[in-house]
C-alpha cells in the first residue's frame, strides 16, 4: 500500500494478528448433525468470497523492486527493521507474548468447557460466537475513540485492557454462571483487541516505508505464528503436569505480563540505515514517523 493511502485514522477491522477463538457460526446446528454445521460453515466462506468480489476499487500497484526476491533474506530484513525500530520493537514482542498466551489458552478452554464444565453443544457455540460481537463493536468505536483521546493513548489503554480477561478463565465455575463468565471474559478480550488492532495496524503502516511493507508484515506473521505454535505445545505440556486450570492460570499471567512490553516510553527514531537485501536500496526509519 502506498503512502498516499495511509491515514492517521485507524482502519476499521480486526486484523488476523490478534488471535481469538473462532466464532461458532454453526453452533445451533451442532445439536442436530455435524453435517449441518459444516454446510453452514461452507456457506460462510462462500459469502465471504462474494463480499470480496464486490470490492470495486482495485489495490494500487506495489513499489517496484530491484533484483530477485529471496524469501529468507526478505524475512531477515523485516525482522532487522522491526528490531531496530524503537516503536515497532516493543509492539512486536508485546504481540508475540500476548498472542502466544491467548492461543495457549484456546485449546485448554475447549477441554475445560467440554470435559470439566460439560457444556451442551449450543452452550459451547454460544460461548464462542457471542463474544465476537465485542470485537466488531470495538473496531467500530476505534475511530471515535482515537479522535477523542489520541492514537497513542488508545494504543496503550486498549493494549492493557486486552490483557486483563484471560486470567478470569481458570476461575470459571460450573453451570450457567460459568457460561456467563466465559462469555463476559471473551467479550471483554475481543472488544479491547478490536480497539487495539486498528490503532496498532495504522501505526505499523505509518512507521514502515513502502519498500519494506510486505517484508515487515511477512516477518511479523512468521514470528507470531511460530510463537503461537510453541505456546500451544507448551500449554499442553503444562496442562498434563498442572491440570487445565493451572495451565490457564499461567496463560493468564503471561497475558497480563505482555502489557509491560507496550511502548510506554516515547523514543525519537535514530538515524542510520536499516538492513535490506543486497539487491535493493537501503531504507531507514523516517524521522517523522509517529512514536508508539
Amino acid at each position: 500500500m502506498h503512502s498516499a493511502d495511509r491515514s492517521t485514522e485507524p482502519r476499521i477491522g480486526i486484523p488476523a494478528h490478534a488471535p481469538a477463538r473462532s466464532p461458532a457460526l454453526g453452533s445451533p446446528g451442532c445439536q442436530h448433525t455435524p453435517a449441518i454445521t459444516a454446510h453452514i460453515d461452507a456457506l460462510s466462506f462462500l459469502g465471504s468470497a462474494v463480499g470480496i468480489r464486490r470490492i470495486r476499487q482495485p489495490e494500487s500497484a506495489p513499489p517496484a523492486r530491484a533484483g530477485t526476491a529471496h524469501l529468507g533474506r526478505d524475512i531477515a530484513a523485516g525482522w532487522q527493521y522491526l528490531l531496530r525500530h524503537p516503536g515497532l520493537r516493543p509492539l512486536f514482542f508485546n504481540a508475540l507474548l500476548f498472542g502466544g498466551s491467548v492461543m495457549m489458552a484456546s485449546p485448554l478452554m475447549a477441554v475445560l468447557m467440554l470435559n470439566d464444565l460439560e457444556l451442551a453443544p449450543w452452550q459451547y457455540g454460544l460461548a464462542l460466537g457471542l463474544p465476537c460481537l465485542g470485537g466488531v463493536l470495538g473496531a467500530r468505536l476505534t475511530p471515535l475513540l482515537t479522535r477523542r483521546f489520541g492514537q497513542r493513548r488508545i494504543l496503550l489503554m486498549s493494549g492493557v485492557a486486552r490483557t486483563l480477561w484471560t486470567i478470569l478463565l481458570p476461575l470459571t465455575p460450573s453451570g450457567a454462571l460459568g457460561l456467563c463468565v466465559i462469555v463476559a471474559a471473551d467479550f471483554g478480550l475481543l472488544f479491547s483487541a478490536g480497539v487495539f488492532n486498528p490503532s496498532f495496524t495504522t501505526y505499523r503502516m505509518a512507521a514502515t516505508p513502502d519498500a519494506f511493507m510486505s517484508r515487515v508484515g511477512t516477518s511479523w506473521s512468521v514470528g507470531a505464528k511460530t510463537c503461537q505454535a510453541a505456546f500451544v505445545i507448551a500449554g499442553g505440556l503444562i496442562a498434563s503436569a498442572a491440570g487445565v486450570r493451572g495451565a490457564l492460570l499461567i496463560a493468564g499471567l503471561l497475558c497480563m505480563a505482555s502489557a509491560l512490553l507496550l511502548p510506554w516510553r516515547k523514543a525519537r527514531l535514530p538515524s542510520g540505515h536499516v538492513p535490506a537485501p543486497t539487491t535493493e536500496a537501503v531504507a531507514s526509519p523516517a524521522t517523522d514517523s509517529p512514536a508508539a
